[in-house]
């Protein structure tokens, strides 16, 4: 089974959008897709507004496109973007 490391990036859909509760989502949709080493940080992109960056493990055979269109439908998350894509070695 081979492993990827994944970057995705959510971005919601104002900056009064609860961070907390997307993290929350986007962490129980992860971990329900069997992804791994999950971590979750906030990142200022402009005028108040901050994305959401998740770095995470996962198999292969998952692909990506069923991560994105759960993620995609949390509640204030305007766009998943995957920003890197890596086959983990090991």
């Amino acid at each position: 089974m081979t492993i990827v490391l994944l970057t995705i990036k959510l971005m919601p859909e104002s900056p009064s959008s609860d961070l907390k509760a997307i993290e929350a989502k986007a962490r129980e949709i992860l971990e329900k897709e069997g992804a791994k080493n999950l971590s979750l940080e906030e990142k200022p992109i402009a005028f108040g507004l901050k994305a959401i960056i998740i770095k995470f493990a996962m198999p292969e055979e998952k692909g990506t496109d069923t991560v994105e269109s759960m993620l995609s439908e949390i509640k204030d998350v305007s766009s998943v973007t995957i920003e890197d894509y890596r086959r983990a070695f090991g």
